[in-house]
């Protein structure tokens, strides 16, 4: 399980960073807004523990932007911000939960469990639908207006992930690690083939593509 701290306290940061690491999470600790941006948009991650008072920016900024974009995993605001209103605030944003400072590193852990735990037993939809496009996660089955469409293994596998996470932009990375484990020298065109291939099965003439290249950046299904 991989998380994500954003956590201008070092001090603070590193302390929880231990506390996760010796629960065996895979951490990474990031001390800004545009750390924290940059960590996400390299990297998918399993959960996010959030400060808000950031140096260059505010905590709650930053969980709108991620839940807009279609970001749904876990989010734990660990913050000194304790009034009512903020954790009003920040449960209405998005945050799963809210831990004022200070906190006791004990039930830090157990509430990271208990959302890891929530994430990993909550219902799955089994039917994914985009823009005429349906996937069958049972049958393995893809459709496109209806009509049956045939998909290699990986390409259902890689079109599962852009419906899972629609209109998100999604990196070479991101993309790697899930579908191929990174496991292969990111400077190949193998994600691009695959791209090129759903595209083929699924683009209509004169209807907008489907998957969209962010130059730079990666894929986002449009």
């Amino acid at each position: 399980m991989k998380i994500l701290i954003i956590e201008d306290n070092d001090k603070v940061g590193r302390f929880v960073e231990r506390a996760l690491v010796e629960q065996a999470y895979t951490v990474r600790l990031v001390g800004t807004a545009a750390a924290a941006r940059d960590a996400l948009a390299d990297s998918p991650y399993d959960a996010l523990i959030l400060d808000l008072s950031l140096p260059d920016g505010d905590g709650l900024v930053l969980l709108r932007e991620w839940r807009a974009s279609g970001f749904d995993e876990p989010v734990l605001i660990l913050s000194a911000r304790d009034a009512v209103e903020d954790r009003i605030q920040g449960l209405n944003l998005g945050a799963d939960d809210y831990l004022p400072k200070p906190f006791s590193v004990d039930e830090l852990i157990a509430r990271v469990r208990s959302l890891l735990r929530r994430q990993g037993t909550a219902p799955r939809a089994v039917i994914l639908e985009h823009r005429g496009v349906t996937l069958d996660l049972l049958a393995r089955t893809a459709q496109l207006d209806g009509q049956p469409i045939e998909l290699t293994n990986r390409e259902f596998a890689l079109l599962e992930l852009f419906l899972q996470n629609p209109r998100r932009v999604l990196t070479r990375t991101m993309i790697a690690e899930k579908i191929w484990d990174a496991s292969y020298d990111l400077g190949t065109n193998l994600i691009d083939v695959y791209v090129r291939r759903l595209r083929q099965k699924f683009d209509r003439p004169g209807v907008e593509p489907l998957i969209r290249t962010i130059r730079g950046t990666g894929y986002q299904l449009s």
